[in-house]
C-alpha cells in the first residue's frame, strides 16, 4: 500500500514522503496513529503543492541571504571604544555590539550569525565572518579605534 507520511517514521521515511508499506502496517499502525494517509489523486496533488511551496520559500530565503551577503561583503565598520594603556579594551567586543554596528549601517543580522574566532580585546583591524545562511557567508572589516 502506498501512503504519504505526515511525520517522520523511523524505518519507513521522512515527512511528506510517499512510501510503499505492507497493508497491515499501514492500516494497523500508520493510519491509526495519524502518522500517514493513503495515497489518492487529491492527496498526491496536495503533497506536490506543499513540496512546490516549500521549494519556493527556500529559494526566496537563499536569494535574500545572497543579497544580504552582497551588502555585508567589503563593508567597513569603525568602532570607537574606550581603551586603557597599550590599546587594550576594557572587556571585549561581542557579537551583539557588531550586530548593532551593522544595524546602524542598515543591515539587520542576528548576533548568533556573527562568527568570532577569538574575543576582540585590542585596538586594530579585524576580518569578521557572518554566516548568513547555511551555505552562504560574508566577511566585513572591523576597525577598532581608541576613543
Amino acid at each position: 500500500m502506498q501512503v504519504i507520511l505526515l511525520k517522520d517514521v523511523k524505518g519507513s521515511g521522512k515527512k511528506d514522503q510517499i512510501v510503499n508499506v505492507s497493508d497491515g502496517y499501514a492500516r494497523n499502525y500508520l493510519l491509526k496513529q495519524g502518522l500517514a494517509k493513503e495515497v489518492s489523486k487529491s492527496t498526491l496533488n496536495e503533497s506536490k503543492q506543499k513540496l512546490e511551496a516549500k521549494n519556493f520559500h527556500k529559494n526566496n530565503e537563499i536569494l535574500n541571504a545572497k543579497n544580504i551577503a552582497k551588502e555585508i561583503n567589503n563593508k567597513t565598520i569603525y568602532l570607537k571604544i574606550k581603551c586603557g594603556e597599550n590599546g587594550k579594551i576594557f572587556g571585549s567586543i561581542t557579537s551583539l555590539e557588531l550586530a548593532e554596528a551593522l544595524k546602524k549601517e542598515g543591515i539587520i543580522i542576528d548576533k548568533k550569525k556573527i562568527i568570532l574566532s577569538s574575543p576582540i580585546k585590542t585596538v586594530g583591524e579585524y576580518k569578521i565572518n557572518v554566516k548568513v545562511y547555511p551555505e552562504i557567508s560574508a566577511t566585513f572589516k572591523l576597525f577598532v579605534e581608541k576613543e
